[in-house]
């Protein structure tokens, strides 16, 4: 019988544009991209030039401090660009596809008969290593280390998240060789959290049913829930749409970065799952299925809590399997602010009457932030939308000082800064909490290494 975790402490915020399952059609790319900045710890090296010819799986960049990790092409073409930044920073490397994709070969294998050693090295070469993270620090997986225990959680409870039981449909073989192949990287078990009531079955793993508001999605709950981080330990993390990718280099012996893609948010034509490749344009994406006649909206990569603002020209990010439009909101202006009543305005306490609406009317929410930055208010507001056994404006005030000790006992091993999204949502205060957490957890990395 399957461990059940369930939480009482998060948030659902229910928005308008939910996506329906269906497959919907999507405009073929231009180009494709790597984009460094997705990958938290690297330090990149290109290793092609403009003009040079590549395959899907030919190795585009390494890590410049640990070369054996590789970053490869998601289709085959010509490297059309390497962009660069202030101080020679790499932006992005983009490729311009074939018309068809000539992938190399890895050859199929038994991730089940493979030593650790073969299955490390195999996802090196292919370019599959980045997608395992590490816990302490939320960052890209040292090949060196043995991970404790690796954990995967398959509940998306993000607004207008996918359902993986759609994305799962008829790649469960893969999904299941990747769980085989991370297994065999860990002395410990692989955790795999599931919804509550779920029939996903996997052999090899250890499920755990989740039930709960958002955050019950995040691979942290159930890092909190089952096992808990402690210093000097390391655990793996890794998005199960990415153990799909990873069981497919297995089974099929090449690097196929296709997946589903959700396509959600208020001020959208369609809605639902478009198979797209790993760093394809978003405009090739949301072609002609926004709203006409609005320019002023924000598209998101990946969710509105924890996703980056981009435009059509950029690219998917590497981890992202969700694009989100919601009204921009700069040429609203309301008399009074937020002082003003309205059916249609979301509130956590019961400022406004939509509470008596019920729990699930949908909203249309904006990106405004509503409000001024001010000091940190110490209300316990946080404490309402945060599960984990840890006392987040402490450990905020802890990482804001930089005083290690104190970070360590508040729990600073076991989060990432997507824990701290709901928290800054419901903040009067208005601080940037993600990027506080991700500075303070960057520094602490250095610090200790």
């Amino acid at each position: 019988m399957a461990n059940v975790i369930k939480i009482k402490k998060g948030l659902d915020i229910h928005l308008k544009g939910k996506a329906s399952e269906v497959l919907l059609t999507a405009k073929k790319s231009d180009s494709y991209a790597i984009v460094p900045d997705s990958y938290n710890g690297i330090v990149p090296k290109v290793s092609v030039r403009t003009g040079d010819k590549v395959k899907a799986g030919s190795v585009l960049m390494t890590d410049k401090n640990r070369p054996e990790i590789k970053f490869v092409s998601p289709v085959s073409g010509e490297v059309t660009a390497v962009n660069r930044g202030e101080k020679r920073k790499v932006l992005s490397i983009v490729v311009k596809p074939d018309a068809s994709i000539e992938y190399e070969a890895f050859g199929k294998k038994d991730p089940s008969a493979l030593t650790p050693e073969e299955t490390k090295e195999t996802l090196l070469n292919a370019g599959m290593w980045p997608f395992i993270r590490q816990r302490p620090y939320e960052r890209v997986a040292s090949p060196a280390d043995t991970p404790r225990d690796i954990f995967i959680s398959t509940l998306y409870s993000a607004p207008l998240a996918p359902d993986f039981g759609f994305i799962v449909q008829n790649q469960e073989a893969d999904f299941q060789a990747g769980l085989d192949a991370l297994a065999g990287l860990t002395p410990g078990k692989v955790f795999v959290g599931v919804k509550k009531g779920s029939a996903q079955k996997w052999s090899g793993v250890e499920i755990v049913e989740v039930e709960g508001p958002h955050p019950a999605g995040n691979v942290s709950v159930l890092i909190n829930h089952t096992k808990p981080i402690n210093k000097g330990e390391t655990v793996w993390t890794i998005y199960p749409d990415d153990v799909i990718i990873i069981g497919r280099l297995f089974t099929k012996g090449i690097a196929d970065f296709s997946r589903l893609v959700v396509l959600t948010g208020s001020e959208t034509t369609e809605r639902g799952y478009i198979r797209a490749i790993a760093g394809c344009t978003i405009r090739s994406l949301v072609e002609g299925k926004l709203l006409e006649g609005k320019e002023h909206l924000r598209i998101i990569s990946g969710n509105v809590l924890t996703g980056k603002q981009v435009s059509k020209d950029d690219y998917l990010y590497a981890y992202d399997n969700q694009i989100t439009v919601i009204p921009e909101g700069d040429q609203t202006h309301e008399f009074f602010g937020w002082a003003t009543p309205g059916t249609g305005k979301f509130s956590l306490s019961h400022t406004f009457l939509t509470w008596l609406l019920g729990k699930n009317k949908e909203y249309v929410l904006d990106a405004r932030i509503r409000g001024g930055k001010r000091a940190m208010i110490m209300s316990n507001e946080y404490d309402k939308v945060f599960p984990l056994d840890i006392y987040p404006e402490f450990l905020l005030k802890a990482i804001l000082a930089f005083d290690i000790e104190k970070m360590e006992n508040l729990g600073i091993y076991e989060i990432a800064p997507e824990d701290f999204a709901l928290c800054e949502f419901v903040d009067t205060s208005k601080i940037e909490i993600q990027k506080i957490v991700s500075d303070g957890l960057n520094l602490l990395y250095k610090e200790m290494n």
